[in-house]
């Protein structure tokens, strides 16, 4: 199968799990509420949680198979050889730390902008996760994987092969960003999907990125999850140092 072929697959079958979630969510909310005696807004979470988790463990494996299809899927980069494994996952490391420094600068322009900081959809997300646990394994590692072999090897791959690394990035950034939902925090987005990006075409391994979104969807879950604890040691070490002066 030609590599066309192969990535318009990918991208019918990605579009047709986020959608497919939705029917699952429904009948697993009626299921739960009615059957289980939750409350609305825990059934609606469970519902949500699993419907995503079953549509990313039936997506996954069919993708990674599609990617086996063709040997020469991977191979979109002609200049360059691949990164040894060890520099994959150091790069993997670096990028997500280069994925946080670009949200970190984007979460300025956008202040400065006038944009109301923080996520609805993070900090929702985070509810969901604390009630239902099981929508971390789709927030972790699903949602990487999955948005990595899309967004940076289908999206990023196919419009570099035609253009350049900047209009590829840039391009692939924005309908990265686009596709959270969030268009007030597009830059947010779009920062670490050019980072990925970048850290794709140095090291010439899809992995590379998807170790640093990893890293980066799993700090960011341990933050949200663990923001009251955070917040109560800050204030233990605010008084501290109040108590010392």
């Amino acid at each position: 199968m030609k590599n066309w072929k192969i990535s318009i697959s990918i991208v019918l079958l990605y579009i047709a799990m986020q959608f497919g979630s939705i029917p699952v969510s429904k009948g697993l909310f009626t299921y739960f509420q009615d059957t289980a005696g939750m409350a609305k807004e825990d059934a609606a979470y469970y519902g949500f949680a699993w419907a995503l988790f079953i549509t990313n463990l039936i997506a996954a494996p069919i993708i990674l198979f599609m990617t086996t299809r063709n040997k020469r899927f991977w191979d979109i980069f002609k200049k360059g050889k691949k990164a040894t494994p060890w520099m994959t996952i150091l790069w993997g490391v670096l990028g997500f730390f280069m994925a946080m420094a670009g949200q970190m600068i984007a979460g300025i322009i956008e202040i400065a902008l006038g944009i109301k900081p923080g996520s609805e959809n993070t900090a929702l997300l985070s509810d969901i996760a604390k009630a239902t646990p099981i929508i971390i394994f789709s927030i972790v590692i699903f949602a990487p994987l999955l948005e990595e072999i899309v967004f940076r090897r289908v999206l990023f791959g196919g419009i570099y092969t035609k253009t350049n690394f900047w209009i590829a990035a840039i391009v692939s950034g924005i309908v990265f960003a686009a596709v959270h939902g969030e268009l007030e925090h597009l830059l947010i987005y779009t920062a670490p999907g050019m980072v990925f990006a970048f850290i794709y075409h140095h090291t010439k391994r899809i992995w590379t990125p998807m170790i640093a979104h990893f890293l980066m969807n799993g700090f960011v879950m341990i933050v949200q999850l663990n923001y009251e604890k955070l917040e109560q040691l800050q204030n233990m070490k605010q008084a501290v140092i109040s108590f010392l002066q």
